[in-house]
């Protein structure tokens, strides 16, 4: 792998864009509220992160594939849980 300049900056995004998702995970995997999470839109944002990570991969982009990749468990979990807690 060719760690460029422009790598350290899409790891700088990677690390900071992949933090920023996960204290919403946290928080409702604490409190099981899912009120607040839209299934449409979770469905759409897993669908667009697993775009990013295949163009990541075509670029050979260790930034992407590493920050989609998280993203893509992230956002899994989050459907999981908009799943199984979802008050009908």
């Amino acid at each position: 792998m060719n760690f460029d300049f422009n790598e350290v900056i899409g790891f700088a995004a990677a690390v900071l864009t992949t933090i920023a998702f996960l204290p919403q995970v946290h928080k409702t995997w604490k409190t099981k509220d899912v009120s607040g999470l839209s299934l449409p839109m979770l469905t759409l944002f897993l669908v667009g992160i697993i775009l990013w990570l295949v163009y990541g991969i075509l670029k050979y982009s260790p930034s992407m594939i590493f920050a989609n990749g998280i993203t893509i468990v992230s956002t899994l979990i989050l459907l999981h849980f908009k799943i199984k807690y979802n008050k009908k």
